[in-house]
């Protein structure tokens, strides 16, 4: 079943499992949204993922390197890119679910608004043992030339202070919502109603609203 878009929060992710669902999902159809892609993880340690990043570095073009392959440095880039060696990005089938990918670094508006999912089948805590060494892509790009780290960082404790703000507001009109259903309580009324041929339907506030079911009974002397 298709939704008009899905948030996927990358953090906690590894990256090459989340890449081939995305992926898939893609040529599906499907609009993908990933944020926090600084947060997404790549098993192996720190140096190892830098000398295999160095050697990357080395694959060039011979005689004019402006004409690629482009080496990007900031992690959703560096997602978008592992998303599209998975696609058949040259064919228009592939262009076009290219297209339905976005990809962010932190939580920007107005996706902290919306509700994320996570992949059970690319979760790093499902799939990898806890001893074994994990590289965050946030930590890889800063050391591979991305600059913007500790933006990321700031703008990302300034979204979690609102919506901590949002959450205790929404938690208060809870509370009070449910005592203005509990004090809506019209059990004697909703049986005078009854007498008189109307049938009370409960309404999602806690309220009654009353419909005519059947014209009263005629007195007898009628």
């Amino acid at each position: 079943m298709f939704e008009k878009e899905i948030v996927i929060d990358g953090k906690g992710h590894l990256l090459g499992r989340l890449a081939s669902v995305v992926a898939k999902e893609l040529l599906s159809g499907q609009k993908i949204t990933v944020v926090r892609c600084e947060a997404i993880e790549i098993t192996g340690s720190l140096l190892r993922n830098k000398m295999k990043w160095a050697r990357f570095l080395r694959k060039r073009h011979n005689t004019n390197p402006k004409r690629g392959p482009f080496h990007f440095r900031s992690p959703a880039r560096m997602f978008w890119r592992t998303v599209r060696g998975m696609l058949p990005h040259k064919s228009h089938r592939g262009q076009q679910a290219l297209m339905r990918l976005k990809s962010y670094e932190g939580v920007p508006s107005p996706t902290d608004k919306m509700k994320r999912m996570v992949v059970p089948d690319a979760l790093k805590v499902l799939h990898v043992k806890p001893y074994r060494k994990i590289t965050l892509l946030g930590r890889l790009s800063s050391e591979s030339g991305w600059k913007h780290a500790e933006l990321v960082v700031k703008l990302e404790q300034n979204r979690i202070v609102k919506a901590q703000e949002f959450y205790m507001e929404k938690k208060a009109k809870a509370v009070i919502k449910a005592k203005a259903e509990k004090a809506a309580d019209l059990g004697d009324l909703n049986s005078k109603l009854a007498d008189f041929g109307y049938y009370v339907e409960p309404t999602a506030v806690g309220a009654t609203k009353a419909l005519f079911a059947s014209a009263p009974a005629a007195p007898a002397s009628e």
